[in-house]
């Protein structure tokens, strides 16, 4: 029986991993994230490609006491011995509103992009205007545009901007990234609000652009997230804060009964 693949194979004196040899053709020579990019896409990456690849995962790597930071010191606390399940439990919070909104959004406008007949747009006003339509659907279907709205950054998101200059400088800043500019310029047009540009959804953008597929685009986040779940395990090593969390919670829990439809308690 043969089982083909294009990543790494090995045998009692060597390893190959994308058809090189590790140990004398890769190791000290390609960097981290030039390898995360070449074993997702099949495809060795452009230094251009990498510098906006790594820019996104340092973009999303932490960003504080989110709930995947505290469910990874959480667990760490209950098993500090298995510090895999601290990682596994951060990262297992990456959905819809952490770290998911990466791919939602890459896959929306990729959805969005898949609509126009012809030639894609050329000037803003032509952006604006594919955005527009996009932005109304969405509003019409009941569902919200991914990449919009920040719980913490409710203004401006630092990150959005840094991004999209970083991806123009190196050549990248190709249609997904046009079209989310777009959707931050006409947004409020249709919502009736001004929502920034968040930078998970503008990571999304421009990974897209730089070649890999939405169904990826989750796993780059968390690949980023990892790094940052790292250090907080590393600092909760040193400085724990998660028995105090676990303690607030317990000493303030106050038993109340349900209430069910029909107004009759339930104990």
């Amino acid at each position: 029986m043969e089982f083909p693949t294009s990543i790494g194979t090995s045998d009692a004196t060597s390893i190959r991993l994308l058809g090189h040899d590790l140990a004398n053709e890769m190791i000290g020579i390609v960097g981290f994230g030039e390898l995360a990019l070449w074993l997702a896409t099949q495809q060795r990456p452009t230094q251009q490609q990498v510098r906006v690849f790594e820019a996104v995962l340092v973009s999303l790597a932490d960003h504080g006491f989110t709930p995947t930071a505290i469910a990874a010191r959480l667990t760490l606390y209950s098993a500090p011995d298995a510090i895999q399940g601290a990682m596994a439990a951060g990262l297992l919070g990456g959905g819809s509103r952490f770290l998911g909104v990466t791919e939602d959004t890459g896959r929306f406008l990729a959805g969005v992009l898949a609509t126009v007949k012809g030639p894609l747009p050329e000037t803003d006003e032509q952006w604006d205007e594919l955005a527009l339509r996009a932005v109304a659907e969405q509003k019409a279907a009941g569902r919200f545009v991914p990449g919009l709205g920040h719980p913490v950054h409710k203004q401006v998101d630092p990150r959005t901007a840094v991004i999209i200059e970083l991806a123009d400088k190196e050549g990248l800043r190709g249609p997904h990234l046009r079209l989310f500019e777009a959707i931050g310029r006409v947004h409020s047009k249709v919502l009736g609000r001004t929502l920034p540009l968040n930078g998970a959804g503008v990571g999304g953008a421009a990974l897209a652009d730089i070649g890999l597929s939405p169904e990826l685009l989750r796993g780059v986040a968390l690949l980023a997230r990892a790094a940052g779940l790292l250090g907080h395990i590393a600092e909760e090593l040193q400085h724990p804060i998660a028995p105090d969390i676990y303690a607030t919670i317990d000493r303030n829990a106050v038993y109340q009964p349900t209430i069910s439809n029909d107004n009759t308690e339930q104990h």
